[in-house]
């Protein structure tokens, strides 16, 4: 099976995001635990994490530029992030966070953009 670079790369973020954001924030919810526990669960996440993000990069790198997997990477960081923080943390998205993602986005723009 040939994915597209492109897909492949988006994709490999997309679910390394998804263990990031669970690494990072997950415990949250969970403000009795013991630190030491959180800390063993959030590495333990963060290993799968690495096992996509690693490859994500090494296979969109040359298809697209450092600066460019970083700005993929944000971006989809802050939208898994948006669903998360709505989802598993209960948190209301309100109206700066719409507009502050927007900019991000209009960053991003001008960072893929040919000039």
């Amino acid at each position: 099976m040939n994915v597209p670079v492109p897909v492949a790369t988006v994709g490999l973020l997309l679910f390394s995001n998804v263990f990031m954001t669970f690494a990072w924030y997950g415990h949250l919810r969970y403000k009795g635990a013991a630190l030491p526990v959180v800390i063993l669960i959030s590495w333990g996440l963060a290993f799968f994490e690495y096992l996509l993000q690693v490859p994500a990069n090494r296979i969109g790198y040359g298809h697209f530029s450092a600066a460019e997997l970083k700005t993929i990477q944000e971006i989809i960081s802050l939208s898994v992030f948006m669903i998360f923080s709505t989802l598993w943390l209960h948190e209301p998205m309100r109206w700066n966070h719409a507009v502050g993602f927007g900019l991000i986005v209009l960053a991003a723009w001008v960072i893929f953009k040919e000039w």
